[in-house]
């Protein structure tokens, strides 16, 4: 059964052959609208309301907001975190997180990373900014194609070569994911930056399931794993008001960024990269990199626990 986190708050369809939809909609679109600069503007939205978000091209992140215009909010995610800004704030508690193995399900590619999916009701997030209990959803990867970057979050502008993004919903006060999502205070998601260096033995079951999740749409069973293995020693965060750093964008995630990075090799970050966008039998094509650039801030206040 294919996850209600994985359905609501992820996937919006493909991402391969994107490039050739949009030339198609557009000359198709052409021909009947050449006399009306209306009918144009009319077209341009069409070719983006049919065509999938991905990461590159005429559907990259600089794209998004012609069918997501929250993507222009004033609470998007990424940031790059100044630490000199970031204000100390004695109130934050420290996180405390909670995780039965046993909720741990399936891994999916779906196209532009892969998930791995929980679902019951045993792992918990609390504490730290939170004045709920948040249940875990899934969790999944971003990534560059190159070591040198691959993050989401930065820190004083510095990129980091890849991050984790632990997921979490309000089950204190919202009865599903797909109520949660669109709340304010509906979504909490975890940030581990990944620092390229010696190899992660913590990743390596992640990891060693990849082959069997190739191409876009490929599940298997993913059982008997606690994500809290992938937090660094020390749980000292960054925290504040964002969103889902893909579509649909919605502004409704707490944010808490783990000060400290754990480690990830340049092997190890290769296999993400092996992983293919297109469905199987489709031309191959390797998810090089899966992030979002950083978004202005906006006047928010980044709250820091130490």
């Amino acid at each position: 059964m294919k996850s209600k986190c994985f359905e609501l708050i992820q996937d919006c369809g493909s991402h391969n052959n994107t490039k050739k939809r949009f030339s198609r909609a557009a000359s198709e679109d052409g021909k009947h609208n050449r006399k009306s600069v209306f009918n144009k503007k009319k077209t341009k939205q069409k070719i983006m309301a049919n065509a999938d978000w991905g990461y590159d091209g005429q559907n990259g992140p600089d794209q998004w907001s012609k069918l997501y215009p929250i993507a222009n909010g004033n609470n998007q995610s990424p940031i790059d975190i100044k630490t000199s800004e970031a204000k100390h704030d004695t109130s934050l508690k420290p996180i405390s997180v909670s995780y039965n193995p046993a909720g741990a399900k399936e891994i999916i590619n779906v196209g532009h990373s892969f998930h791995v999916n929980f679902e019951n009701d045993k792992s918990v997030l609390k504490g730290g900014p939170l004045s709920d209990s948040y249940r875990l959803c899934q969790f999944h990867f971003h990534w560059g194609a190159t070591d040198t970057y691959g993050s989401e979050h930065l820190v004083d502008g510095v990129k980091y070569s890849a991050e984790l993004h632990i997921v979490h919903w309000n089950s204190a006060k919202y009865s599903s994911v797909g109520e949660a999502v669109s709340k304010p205070d509906g979504m909490a998601i975890i940030g581990v930056l990944m620092k390229v260096g010696q190899a992660n033995p913590k990743l390596q079951k992640v990891l060693d399931a990849l082959s069997g999740v190739k191409t876009k749409g490929k599940r298997a069973p993913f059982t008997d794993f606690d994500p809290s293995v992938l937090l660094p020693s020390s749980l000292d965060y960054w925290t504040y008001a964002g969103s889902l750093t893909h579509p649909p964008l919605h502004e409704s995630v707490t944010w808490i960024i783990c000060k400290e990075s754990i480690s990830v090799s340049s092997e190890q970050l290769a296999q993400f990269r092996s992983l293919l966008s297109n469905a199987e039998g489709d031309k191959s094509t390797p998810i090089q990199h899966n992030n979002r650039p950083p978004q202005p801030l906006k006047g928010r206040v980044v709250r820091a626990s130490f």
